[in-house]
């Protein structure tokens, strides 16, 4: 169906920002179980549960979401996502911290929060320059990583009830960030709460999230999985700050995740002057179509294309007995896989530097993950990377197969062979 068509969403489907009915259609993947539900060598034998992945764009607000099949606790509480086994994010987070602490004059009387801090990537750069901070972090696998690196965390979901406990508990905070976890939120009225909370008179709030324009006009519907309940804009996120009493007065635009927004943001009685950066990105949404039913029109099209483009290269190479790994067991890997129906008869195996994820399956597709060591040893023709947002840090590590004449291949946001 063409996302410009709308289609009878039903009772249950309402917009999670503002109310309104979901009826047009941004892309349907089809069905797929959870990203992250990495299946472990003892239930191989076992079977799944798949949900539709189908996401729609509300014709009020303008924010593209899924429905949520999953609470937060079931998705969240036991997850297999470490931040802290990208050097290029761990590099990223170290730079944003020093940027933070130079620009709003971060001190040993100031204190950090970080709402779904992981395993403690970014609070550890905090930590080290003498700055209090405090993680919050509702999976309690990760949560103790940080805490063994000396990080203090909270195991807990965030939302007003968080806020006013830790807001009690003294914990206000200057600077509080949230790095690729408002999109993960289906409460997201509830969690912006908690940051007017506990936000301090004249602090500031930090969000990224990758960007919905990027999203759209790269083809990056592998960035579509259940653990992501919303694709967020600017102008989405500001509205539903506003409606909470706080204003966004800066942004700035990065590479990560295909295209990202650094969104900062404070109270709406706060000194903080807005930039020039704020109107301009809003202009580029517009223009992008972000805010008119025609934006969104091509995408479902264009995505059964990449799926068509990139099974026809992998049938080739198998019926031509040449072999095709991939790495990186990421969660956008697995939306890409599941839609494209490929399986371990089209690529053998999957490498992460993750041992948590080594020794499992990846959901649906049941492709094994190896180390990268293992998979150098399989001496693939083709290594199929899954994270193309980090093609050249990956392509750096595993130059070795350009030993054996091995090539890398990215499928977004069209097929590439290098």
């Amino acid at each position: 169906m063409n996302a410009s068509e709308t289609t009878s969403a039903g009772p249950s489907r309402t917009c999670r920002a503002c109310g309104a009915a979901l009826q047009r259609s941004v892309a349907d993947l089809g069905l797929s179980p959870l990203a992250n539900a990495y299946v472990p060598a003892d239930r191989v034998n076992r079977g799944e549960m798949f949900h539709p992945l189908h996401a729609y764009v509300c014709d009020s607000c303008w924010l593209v979401q899924l429905e949520a099949f999953e609470t937060p606790e079931a998705i969240f509480s036991d997850y297999a996502y470490f931040s802290g086994f990208s050097a290029g994010w761990i590099a990223h987070a170290e730079a944003y911290v020093a940027a933070m602490q130079a620009r709003f004059s971060l001190s040993p009387v100031s204190k950090v929060v970080e709402v779904a801090s992981n395993d403690g990537y970014l609070l550890q750069a905090v930590v080290a320059r003498g700055i209090p901070a405090l993680g919050i972090e509702p999976a309690a696998n990760v949560a103790a990583v940080a805490r063994q690196r000396g990080i203090p965390t909270e195991v807990a979901f965030f939302g007003e009830e968080t806020g006013r406990r830790l807001l009690a508990d003294g914990h206000a905070a200057d600077l509080m960030a949230a790095n690729n976890v408002l999109a993960h939120v289906p409460d997201i009225h509830d969690f912006v709460e908690g940051f007017r909370i506990l936000l301090k008179s004249e602090g500031v709030g930090t969000f990224e999230f990758p960007h919905l324009l990027r999203m759209i006009q790269e083809r990056q519907f592998d960035t579509i999985y259940h653990e992501h309940f919303s694709y967020l804009s600017l102008g989405v996120v500001s509205n539903i700050l506003a409606a909470h009493g706080l204003r966004v007065f800066d942004v700035q635009q990065g590479p990560t995740h295909g295209g990202s927004l650094r969104v900062f943001f404070c109270h709406a009685a706060a000194a903080h002057a807005e930039t020039d950066a704020v109107a301009r990105v809003l202009a580029e949404e517009r223009a992008g179509g972000l805010f008119d039913p025609e934006g969104y029109a091509a995408f479902a099209e264009d995505v059964v294309a990449i799926k068509c483009a990139t099974l026809t290269f992998l049938a080739d190479l198998r019926l031509t007995h040449r072999t095709v790994c991939a790495y990186g067991a990421a969660a956008k890997g697995n939306t890409f896989l599941n839609y494209c129906g490929i399986g371990p008869e089209l690529v053998g195996a999957v490498a992460d530097r993750s041992p948590h994820k080594q020794g499992t399956r990846l959901p649906g597709s049941r492709i094994p993950v190896v180390s990268p060591e293992a998979l150098l040893a399989m001496r693939p023709d083709y290594v199929l990377i899954l994270p193309w947002n980090l093609k050249d840090e990956i392509a750096s590590e595993m130059a070795t197969i350009r030993d054996w004449g091995g090539r890398f291949v990215t499928a977004i946001p069209r097929l590439s062979v290098f």
